[in-house]
């Protein structure tokens, strides 16, 4: 597939239907995981604009490490439980973040990120690391982040 985006306008629903076999594209036949990581994170950030998009990565068993992202420099590393990184982990779910200054132990990488959505990746039933997307404004990510988020995910998922 060519590295070009067709990016789509419409209804956010409409935009990940578009952006979704795109990306499944972008990973066809590659199995380097900082490739695929780095791509998905520059797609979603291509299409969408987000303040910031990547991944923390499982670096032992209680911390994050950064990995592959779109964005302002970001917080380096993230303990088990602490933050909404830390806590998507520790829980194995997706947190979805309207507000971040009302979210308890909230970890402030940019005074300018406002909403936030993580959630966990999979490879082969473990959690190998989130998946971090933040919003300039408030109450940005609502279910239909989590549905599409979900699957761009479930493509690494071998």
């Amino acid at each position: 597939m060519a590295e070009d985006l067709q990016i789509a306008k419409g209804s956010k629903e409409e935009q990940y239907q578009n952006l979704l076999p795109q990306i499944g594209g972008l990973l066809q036949g590659e199995n380097n995981q900082v490739a695929n990581l780095a791509n998905i994170a520059a797609a979603l950030k291509e299409q969408f604009n987000f303040f910031w998009v990547g991944f923390y990565l499982v670096d032992s068993t209680e911390e994050l490490v950064l990995g592959p992202f779109q964005g302002p420099v970001a917080c380096t590393r993230i303990k088990k439980g602490r933050g909404v990184c830390g806590g998507a982990w520790a829980q194995e779910k997706t947190l979805i973040v309207p507000d971040v200054e009302l979210f308890p132990g909230h970890i402030a990488c940019s005074s300018l990120s406002r909403s936030e959505i993580v959630l966990p990746v999979y490879n082969q039933g473990e959690i190998i690391g989130v998946l971090d997307v933040d919003s300039s404004e408030l109450d940005s990510f609502d279910e239909i982040d989590e549905k599409y988020l979900t699957q761009i995910l479930k493509l690494l998922d071998n």
